[in-house]
């Protein structure tokens, strides 16, 4: 099982972020956090890499029943999406497998949570 799902797009890497939030929101997510790898590496380690942003997506229903069921899950949350800069107008989407993720976490009462959350993502993802 892969432990993301993605799509490559031909689209300006912004562009391209501004829609991933846009479907996101579609599927009933916020984006809590937004880390810019890029500029992130170029203050602390003065190396140039490739445009690159994690967003932190939260589906508030889903995050509430999953901490309900395990107290510690806030570990894995939120789901984490990333935009990469692959060519010029080309990016890459991909988000994390949540049905892969818990497979760690050992209790079945996240099962059902994990696969709606995972059809919500591919949702988003696919849409683009």
């Amino acid at each position: 099982m892969k432990y993301y799902i993605e799509k490559t797009i031909e689209s300006d890497f912004e562009i391209t972020v501004e829609k991933t939030k846009a479907v996101l929101k579609d599927q009933g997510f916020g984006v809590l956090s937004e880390i810019d790898i890029h500029d992130a590496l170029k203050k602390k380690l003065d190396v140039d890499f490739r445009k690159y942003k994690i967003l932190g997506a939260c589906h508030p229903a889903s995050a509430y029943k999953a901490l309900q069921a395990e107290d510690k899950i806030g570990t894995m949350l939120p789901c984490s999406v990333i935009v990469q800069e692959i060519d010029k107008n080309r990016t890459e989407v991909a988000a994390v497998n949540p049905v892969a993720s818990m497979i760690a976490v050992e209790n079945k009462a996240l099962k059902d949570t994990a696969e709606e959350i995972r059809s919500r993502l591919e949702k988003a993802v696919n849409s683009l």
